[in-house]
């Protein structure tokens, strides 16, 4: 299906890793022109791609960040139709152990850089009929005792999505999220490389271990994510807003 997204132009955070890096080859290969944000440096990676692509080594955490992705995305495209905030990794852990410098540091990245985006992209984004999609995650939806502040970041980044929505059918801008559930990134690699060792066993049969105690048939893949992206990036959604999709392999089963 061609998505009609050639020429447009977007921003992609978190997109040196794992599903931002996907969204990013996704989006390309629609034809977007992309800005690509992440702390590592991104100029290697984004000489691959297909389209013009600006990489910026910026680290969302800070106040200013978000002005200044947006300003050099203007400067270098002259126009932004498409935000995907994907950056964001949060502590996992006992939660009496957790410090409060954690906690901060969970919000300042995942929530605190969306928010800071979005506000900046806000008035570009009305002149385009542009789009935003929050990366946030199935673990905002059902609680889990090691994972308190990934849950609580994401808890408010689909609040965020619903209140950035409301304002957005007065204003012209169309907002959603996906809560993408266990896919196979490096950070999950890493979970399943521990569960082998406290387990013994091999990597293939943790890896099916782990999925069953998740509830699911098998992991998903990054693409599969950045696929969702790029639809509801496009006119094909065009009456999708304020949705939350939980592209997880049915491990969400509460409302």
């Amino acid at each position: 299906m061609d998505l009609n997204l050639s020429g447009k132009v977007g921003i992609v955070t978190g997109a040196s890793k794992g599903i931002g890096r996907s969204i990013a080859q996704i989006l390309s290969a629609e034809g977007m022109k992309l800005t690509l944000v992440a702390r590592s440096p991104l100029d290697e990676f984004s000489a691959t791609l297909s389209t013009v692509c600006l990489p910026l080594s910026i680290d969302m955490r800070h106040a200013d960040s978000a002005s200044r992705v947006v300003d050099a995305t203007l400067e270098k495209f002259g126009a932004l139709d498409l935000l995907v905030n994907s950056a964001g990794a949060t502590k996992r852990g006992d939660f009496l152990s957790l410090t409060d410098d954690e906690w901060t540091d969970g919000f300042a990245l995942k929530f605190y850089g969306a928010m800071r985006l979005s506000r900046a992209s806000w008035t570009h984004l009305m002149q385009s009929k542009g789009s935003i999609v929050n990366i946030i995650g199935v673990g905002g939806r059902t609680g889990s005792a090691e994972f308190s502040i990934g849950g609580a970041v994401n808890a408010a980044l689909m609040n965020l999505t619903k209140v950035l929505a409301d304002r957005g059918v007065k204003d012209g801008v169309r907002v959603n999220a996906i809560n993408p559930g266990s896919i196979a990134t490096e950070r999950l690699q890493t979970r399943i490389k521990a569960f082998t060792a406290e387990q013994g066993i091999n990597i293939e049969e943790a890896t099916i271990q782990m999925a069953k105690t998740l509830g699911v048939a098998r992991f998903g893949e990054p693409d599969e994510i950045a696929r969702t992206v790029a639809f509801l990036a496009s006119q094909e959604s065009a009456y999708i807003h304020g949705a939350i999709l939980d592209v997880d392999g049915g491990a969400t089963r509460t409302l």
